[in-house]
């Protein structure tokens, strides 16, 4: 919009400029035109009245040269305009008291005949176009009644006198006045500008999660209309995801009663490791659901920045979580492998984000692969990121875009899609991705990447596409072996 106003400023003076600065120009050239002629009517002026006196070369050429500024002035008078011994003195052509007098030029002619004929002939003043100038032709009656013509020569350098500096000043001018609007038009740019630039960081902001960006009420009307429009917008999404907030840990405190009952149940189960199972999944439950009230209770408006102060050791999580879920393997007959978890891998992930993801992921495994079905976690640990692959030789999955959408997941099985999508917003939360694959097992690889340098999170064109990213660099290489131990 800035540069926008400089151009339409600039357009604008400049064709003020052109339209003022054209018409000047011609009229200053005019002007200095009638100036040299005007001093050229002057000089023929000084000449007339010597003219009606008397028509003697001698005197003639003494008034040509006082009243000449220059060799620049002639005159031409026609045959038989004076009586004897007026013209030609001792000249043997023009002498005599009987003889017929000749035309007498006195000056350099640069005026064509026919024009000096012509002039003498209308009895008014002429200008004509000569080599290097102009000539200002001046009929003047003598007292015989006879006229002479008096002609003074304009050079060109005179008509353009002054005029290129002239020109250069209006230039000049021009110039300054296009450079003081786009000045001025920048100005007023940069006070329509800054408001509009602190609306689109804010609501860069507020995308990103950081619900307590605000605008600065100020600038032009409309400006300041829509930054009231924006922070109104800001406070009701705040408002919106507190009420979700309440009703998500109201939600999960309902679960307790039933959690309850069901804990007491499981506690007269007796001895034995199915009864030792049921009771430490419900002891879990129930710790989950308290974690999902403290969550959803202590959450800010502001969202904090990822990765920072918040972390845990993925190997760690891993060797606990496959704990959990080995002895349901082993009842079930599935073969279990766990690899790269034997040193720690701190990530940018808080522990409880990882542990649901995990969790759901596994999760899938049992719920979608038939008993007896073996999988895998593999975690590798590269220079600017970590990698966990989630590997099963199930039957694998036949549209992993629409499986990494949210709320798509197969209807027929009671998948609500969601697990997936946990698992998508915990690698994205670091700026890495989902990937799900073909597995070395035969079934379904679910690859997360979790990125380690702290860029920011990238964003989808849509839900579920999937991201061609530069391999990352690995401490140590890890070679899944084609079958389980």
């Amino acid at each position: 919009m800035r540069w926008a106003l400089v151009k339409v400023c600039v357009a604008v003076t400049t064709m003020v400029v052109v339209a003022f600065a054209v018409p000047l120009g011609l009229v200053i050239r005019e002007m200095a035109r009638d100036r040299a002629f005007s001093n050229a009517e002057r000089e023929a002026a000084a000449v007339a009245p010597a003219l009606s006196i008397t028509t003697d070369r001698d005197e003639l050429e003494r008034v040509v040269a006082s009243a000449a500024s220059d060799a620049g002035m002639a005159v031409h008078i026609p045959a038989g305009a004076g009586d004897s011994g007026d013209v030609g003195g001792g000249d043997g052509d023009g002498g005599g008291t009987g003889g017929e007098q000749q035309a007498v030029d006195i000056g350099r002619q640069r005026a064509a005949d026919k024009d000096i004929a012509t002039t003498r002939k209308l009895g008014r003043a002429s200008t004509t176009e000569v080599p290097g100038g102009s000539t200002l032709l001046q009929p003047v009656a003598l007292s015989s009644g006879e006229i002479a013509v008096v002609e003074v020569y304009v050079p060109e350098a005179e008509v353009t006198n002054g005029l290129g500096t002239a020109w250069a000043v209006l230039a000049g001018v021009g110039v300054a006045l296009v450079v003081g609007s786009v000045a001025v038009a920048d100005r007023l740019g940069v006070r329509m500008v800054q408001p509009a630039q602190r609306l689109v960081e804010s609501a860069h902001e507020l995308g990103e999660g950081k619900l307590g960006a605000r605008v600065p009420e100020e600038g032009p009307t409309e400006l300041r209309l829509a930054a009231v429009a924006f922070n109104s917008m800001a406070d009701q999404v705040v408002q919106l995801l507190a009420n979700e907030r309440e009703l998500a840990a109201d939600l999960s405190h309902r679960l307790r009663t039933p959690l309850t009952v069901l804990r007491l149940n499981a506690a007269s189960l007796g001895d034995g490791p199915a009864a030792e199972q049921t009771r430490a999944a419900v002891a879990q439950l129930e710790r989950e659901v308290d974690t999902i009230i403290r969550t959803a209770r202590d959450a800010k408006p502001q969202t904090a920045a990822v990765g920072v102060g918040v972390g845990c050791d993925a190997a760690e999580v891993v060797r606990e979580r496959m704990d959990f879920w080995s002895a349901l393997a082993e009842d079930e007959g599935r073969k279990v492998r766990v690899a790269g978890v034997d040193r720690p891998v701190r990530i940018p992930v808080a522990r409880a984000d990882l542990v649901a993801a995990l969790d759901a992921l596994l999760g899938n495994v049992f719920r979608h692969t038939a008993e007896g079905t073996a999988f895998a976690v593999d975690v590798h640990n590269g220079e600017d990121a970590v990698i966990v692959l989630v590997s099963d030789a199930g039957p694998g999955i036949a549209d992993p875009q629409a499986a990494m959408a949210r709320g798509r997941g197969s209807g027929a099985d009671g998948s609500t899609g969601l697990g997936l999508d946990i698992v998508r917003r915990l690698a994205e939360s670091t700026g890495g991705d989902v990937r799900i694959g073909r597995s070395v097992l035969g079934g379904t690889e679910v690859r997360i990447w979790i990125q380690l340098d702290g860029r920011e999170p990238e964003r989808r064109g849509h839900r579920g596409s999937v991201r061609r990213r530069r391999p990352a660099k690995l401490v140590s290489t890890f070679n899944r072996p084609r079958s389980l131990p």
